[in-house]
């Protein structure tokens, strides 16, 4: 215990500089999950006390994550179906359409808590990097087309009517395009103006300019989020003034504390819906996280490292807290944890702090809070986006080859065109598929000339490669010699050796082949 508050010099401004990053934050992808702004906060309270005290990670940092945005959009919408269906008033359905959420959430937390016990912490390893990529990337893409409303500052249901669909319809991404050029009148001038000026103070964040001077140390999103508070204030009541269906509202005013949190509805602990949005939650919370702590031990310049297993506990032990008071899923986040290492960070109380100055911020300004435009906080969310799906992972991937674009590329069009769990497995089959293709065709070495053929074995041969080395053994013209040479092999299977011995025994000799082996176990 004592080591960590022997470096309370350290560990308190650094967690300042991360709740400076995390408040735009949690409240951003709130706002990107369509869900009410506390539970963003409820979350990265959750994710820097209660995972922050758990997790032996030293300056790794849990919260809410954009990651998740996709799932919690899709299993909000399929909650609120099911709800009006069963006939519950429309002034019901949001609230506990929430208390759904808690309540898979909760399980996810469970699962994951689970995972841990049972040491999985290598589960992130058996899903392909392209699948892990392309799985972002289409999750970059959806938080990029479900913030161009709040980005655009118009209404989506006035949209929908310009361009002939119902209220009940969904708009596709290229419609959305298509209706704010065709009919601008739906668009707020006031809001474009104030979405442009933070995306390019976002932009210039990202320059050497910014990051080579004293102005590193103010990150752009609090920037961004402080002038449009200052917007808000100086423009309220003219005509230029953000309407208050545009800003943030925490929902704290006329509520007792209790009243803050929407409690789990474990009467839908049968649904079939809660409990694919829960496994789909533990899945991907717990590959973002365990990739986030791979990377998060590589950057830490003291080189821990954080055990996997704790981890999943850790993470678990968070969803379950947050499920339970309605706040959204938590992993470990990139962008927290490199503010923390940046911030010069020892130990973990550093999260800790982060988490108790959201929870002083709730209590303290939660006026100046509802000042942020909802603007402002889309800027940060296409940065976000943008960042997940940057054109130059795709030209980086293309020229990799088709092997990892094709899975790349479906992984996303799955997830656009299903959701985010099927997406995922049309990525894997797709995946498998060149990996067992791979597995044909790469397994031995061919050098030649006229008269001989030499066919070096790899170092394991199974019998998925039956198929490939029995066609090269057979096309092989009249006369000739072959060599197998098995000298690199470390695993042959029985298969192979059997298809070898009745090419011995058939097509060699009616061909007069002659037949060489070395280092190949008899039949």
């Amino acid at each position: 215990m004592k080591k960590y508050f022997s470096h309370l010099g350290a560990d308190l401004p650094a967690g300042l500089v991360v709740f400076l990053v995390a408040i735009p934050l949690c409240l951003g992808i709130a706002l990107g999950s369509e869900v009410p702004p506390f539970s963003g906060l409820i979350a990265g309270v959750i994710g820097g006390i209660v995972v922050g005290c758990v997790s032996n990670s030293r300056i790794g940092v849990s919260g809410p994550a954009a990651g998740l945005i996709a799932i919690i959009i899709a299993a909000m919408t399929t909650f609120k179906s099911e709800l009006s269906a069963e006939g519950i008033p429309a002034e019901n359905i949001n609230l506990m359409a929430l208390q759904m959420l808690g309540l898979a959430v909760l399980i996810s937390g469970i699962i994951q808590f689970i995972l841990g016990i049972a040491k999985a912490g290598i589960i992130a390893y058996y899903f392909p990097n392209v699948v892990i990529k392309g799985m972002l990337s289409a999750i970059g893409l959806i938080l990029i087309k479900k913030q161009l409303s709040n980005g655009f500052g118009y209404d989506k249901i006035n949209l929908k009517e310009q361009i002939g669909l119902s209220s009940e319809q969904s708009l596709s991404f290229w419609q959305e395009i298509k209706g704010i050029f065709l009919h601008p009148d739906q668009i707020s001038i006031v809001i474009v103006g104030v979405t442009i000026v933070s995306l390019l103070i976002l932009a210039l964040w990202e320059t050497k300019l910014i990051k080579n001077s004293i102005f590193r140390y103010m990150p752009g999103a609090v920037l961004v989020v402080i002038l449009g508070i200052l917007f808000t204030i100086f423009t309220n009541g003219s005509v230029n003034e953000i309407p208050i269906d545009s800003r943030v509202d925490l929902g704290t005013s006329g509520k007792s504390f209790s009243q803050l949190f929407a409690f789990p509805l474990f009467s839908k602990l049968g649904s079939a819906s809660i409990w694919i949005t829960a496994i789909t939650i533990a899945i991907v919370a717990s590959i973002e996280t365990l990739l986030c702590v791979e990377a998060t031990d590589k950057l830490d310049p003291e080189k821990s490292v954080t055990n996997p297993n704790r981890e999943l506990l850790a993470q678990g032990t968070g969803n379950i807290i947050s499920g339970s008071l309605g706040g959204l899923p938590i992993t470990q986040v990139i962008v927290r944890s490199s503010a923390n290492i940046g911030a010069n960070a020892k130990t973990k109380v550093s999260a800790i702090f982060h988490g108790m100055l959201i929870v002083a911020s709730i209590f303290i300004i939660p006026n100046v809070l509802n000042l942020i435009p909802y603007a402002s906080l889309a800027a940060i969310l296409f940065v976000v986006g943008y960042k997940l799906a940057k054109p130059k992972l795709f030209i980086t991937i293309y020229k990799n080859g088709w092997q990892e674009f094709i899975p790349f590329i479906a992984t996303i069009v799955g997830i656009l065109s299903t959701d985010l769990l099927k997406g995922i497995g049309i990525g894997l089959v797709v995946s498998i598929f060149y990996i067992l293709k791979q597995n044909f065709n790469n397994n031995y070495k061919i050098t030649s000339d006229k008269k001989v053929i030499k066919m070096e074995l790899s170092e394991e041969v199974t019998f998925l490669n039956k198929a490939s080395i029995v066609k090269y053994l057979n096309e092989i013209p009249e006369g000739m010699k072959i060599i197998i040479d098995g000298t690199n092999c470390k695993s042959i299977n029985h298969d192979i050796l059997e298809a070898i011995e009745a090419f011995k025994e058939s097509q060699a000799k009616e061909k007069n082949i002659t037949l060489e082996l070395i280092k190949i176990p008899e039949v």
